[in-house]
């Protein structure tokens, strides 16, 4: 399917897949050893390491498609954070418990959808990922989920907590589901779905997990973006790929 259509737009749909669950597995494995109970601290430890096996196999597929001989290593620890095309969600600073699982809850309702819709895809190694992915990230949707209703139907002040993480992390969601020219490729081609058609999916799940944890999604149609074009992003994204990046930038080519 890569020498059949725009391989720059597969590359770049690749590396958002990729960088979303990059740079959010990085956020997520900053709990290791922090979290507040030891169940919490495993847990979170695991879907971090399932974010980043997963991102192995998208930017590991993108560096095929490139054929400049770079390897998902090369793309993750040698590229500017101009070059990334992560959500800009995903690269917020992780906040509080409440604010780290409420992010965790939308980014998985989101990601369970793509990834249903990936399994279709026209191009059977996007298919083959997708497929792998869906097992580990329909088990993630299921604790953030469960912890977002437990906490927001929960105590006043963890209700409260989550409500605050709700409306701080809420206009960031319609960046996941903007269009353009790198989506409207992958559309023609039967690679992937136009993430605007999945609003209202997204919204009935979410919407029916936010009512059962008692909180009321804010007003407005205002979204920031700009990290998935690779256009803008926070001041946060060059803070994690300093950590992130460190090693290999210091000592280039080594390996273990």
């Amino acid at each position: 399917m890569a020498e059949v259509i725009d391989k720059t737009a597969l590359f770049e749909f690749l590396c958002r897949m990729g960088d979303n669950t990059l740079i959010l597995g990085h956020r997520v494995s900053e709990w290791c050893g922090h979290a507040p109970v030891l169940e919490e601290d495993i847990a979170l430890a695991n879907t971090a390491l399932d974010l980043i096996g997963q991102t192995q196999l998208w930017l590991g597929y993108a560096a095929q498609v490139e054929g400049k001989g770079r390897s998902a290593d090369d793309l993750a620890f040698l590229r500017d954070a101009w070059d990334f095309r992560n959500v800009l969600m995903v690269e917020l600073p992780n906040g509080d418990f409440g604010q780290t699982l409420m992010r965790q809850f939308l980014f998985d309702a989101w990601q369970v959808i793509m990834l249903r819709h990936l399994q279709g895809s026209s191009d059977q190694q996007v298919a083959d990922i997708a497929e792998k992915a869906s097992k580990e990230v329909t088990y993630h949707l299921e604790r953030s989920a469960g912890t977002v209703i437990g906490l927001g139907d929960g105590t006043k002040e963890s209700h409260a907590r989550m409500q605050a993480a709700l409306e701080r992390l809420w206009p960031y969601v319609g960046e996941m589901f903007d269009s353009d020219a790198t989506d409207a490729a992958m559309v023609q081609a039967g690679v992937a779905p136009d993430p605007g058609a999945l609003w209202a999916e997204y919204d009935a799940l979410v919407g029916a997990k936010l009512s059962e944890a008692t909180l009321t999604i804010p007003e407005g149609d205002f979204h920031h973006k700009g990290g998935r074009d690779g256009r803008m992003h926070t001041e946060h994204l060059g803070h994690i790929l300093c950590t992130m990046q460190w090693l290999q930038r210091a000592y280039p080519g080594a390996k273990w």
